[in-house]
């Protein structure tokens, strides 16, 4: 590789979907201007954006005025108008949120409360109705969201790098950024393979590295990233019809995962999923890969302890499901009682890069950093992806100022 300085105006570090949309974006407002996406992987959509649901969420469980809630609903209609323009295949199919008990109704008002605020339309389900829409669901109540769509996020991400690409911005792979020398008003980045970069911004979408790559730049984060494994089972061939589109629980509220849930995907078939567990690599997606260095990380953070004492015993059941089969069985059956071990079949996983403050709490927005050169993505997951037009809209603003 050549180790020659690279000039451009824009370096956004990260080929998955929040850094591709960012320079879609960047190239259409500066057409003037060079653009290149630094990626340490050897092909777009590598990790999260890769690994997902494929879910185009609605923005019915963010609270209202947060950063979340104003990007999906802003970055929802422009993904399906990005996806109806470049025919990307995607259906609006929409979900059901379901009570299975008494104690779950409180929370899922809170939510309809929440959509009501966020201007999102949905309908309630007394059990009879919800049977209507998903025979096999059990529930004594739920929110019918019909706005809720799927796709394949992973083939947005290879029509955005065409898109760049086609209007003269370049995508560099396997160019894992080593040191980073920030200045007032410009960036010299150094990849391990020995190629240099210079440009007058930085725009860090390095996702489960987001963190390490703002240190290198001399910021220091408040956060840090702890990766979380979600593993998924699928409905086995020939059980697909047991699930018609997409069926949630009603999520815990001190806990920012929406729980096991089932969604049809757009490529066919049925996940049922997923988990959520520390991962021993922030590249680990499986309980064989350990990174000791990652792990170590994790472990000496002090806000990633005082969270696992405030939540070990959910920490557990996290674990317990991933270890066995039957109790991951046994929390599906929550929402689909007729469901059996035989219907499943081991799925895919992914690692989700979840920002952790220093006091131990899950990070519950969506997180940006600025500095002289550069601005910092430092915590984006769902629904990030649904998101990812208008996030990187934002950060183009800040850019502008």
């Amino acid at each position: 590789m050549p180790s020659s300085a690279d000039q451009n105006d824009f370096i956004v570090i990260g080929a998955g979907i929040v850094g591709l949309a960012t320079a879609w974006r960047l190239v259409q407002r500066f057409p003037d201007c060079s653009v290149v996406v630094v990626e340490s992987e050897s092909d777009v959509a590598a990790h999260q954006s890769g690994h997902n649901s494929g879910v185009l969420h609605s923005g019915i469980y963010y609270k209202p005025g947060s950063i979340r809630a104003t990007t999906c609903r802003t970055g929802k209609a422009a993904m399906e108008a990005f996806c109806e323009e470049h025919q990307i295949p995607w259906d609006r199919c929409g979900k059901v949120i379901v009570a299975t008990d008494s104690d779950e109704l409180e929370s899922m008002e809170k939510i309809a409360a929440r959509g009501t605020e966020n201007g999102i339309v949905y309908e309630r389900l007394d059990s009879d109705q919800l049977r209507e829409l998903e025979p096999n669901a059990a529930g004594i109540a739920a929110l019918h969201v019909p706005e809720t769509g799927i796709v394949n996020y992973a083939t947005v991400c290879k029509r955005l790098a065409r898109c760049i690409q086609d209007a003269g911005g370049r995508i560099v792979f396997g160019s894992e950024i080593v040191a980073v020398d920030a200045r007032a008003q410009s960036i010299r980045l150094t990849a391990a393979c020995g190629q240099v970069f210079h440009a007058a911004m930085m725009i860090n979408c390095g996702g489960l590295q987001c963190d390490r790559i703002a240190t290198l730049s001399g910021v220091s984060p408040e956060i840090r990233i702890v990766p979380f494994r979600g593993e998924y089972y699928e409905l086995a061939p020939g059980r697909e019809t047991l699930v018609r589109n997409l069926i949630y629980p009603v999520p815990d509220p001190s806990f920012p995962f929406l729980g096991v849930h089932f969604t049809r995907m757009i490529d066919g078939g049925v996940e049922c999923g997923p988990n959520a567990v520390l991962a021993f690599s922030r590249a680990g997606y499986d309980w064989k890969t350990i990174r000791l260095t990652d792990l170590a990380q994790t472990l000496r953070f002090g806000g990633f302890r005082k969270l696992a004492l405030r939540h070990w015993k959910t920490g557990l059941g996290e674990m317990h499901r991933s270890l066995s089969k039957a109790a991951f069985v046994t929390a599906l059956q929550k929402l689909m009682p007729c469901l059996t071990a035989s219907d499943l079949v081991r799925g895919r996983a992914g690692v989700r890069a979840q920002a952790v403050s220093r006091d131990g709490e899950l990070v519950d927005d969506f997180l940006f950093q600025r500095s002289d050169a550069a601005v910092h993505v430092l915590n984006a997951p769902s629904p990030a992806a649904t998101a990812s037009l208008a996030i990187a809209q934002t950060i183009v603003d800040q850019v502008e100022r």
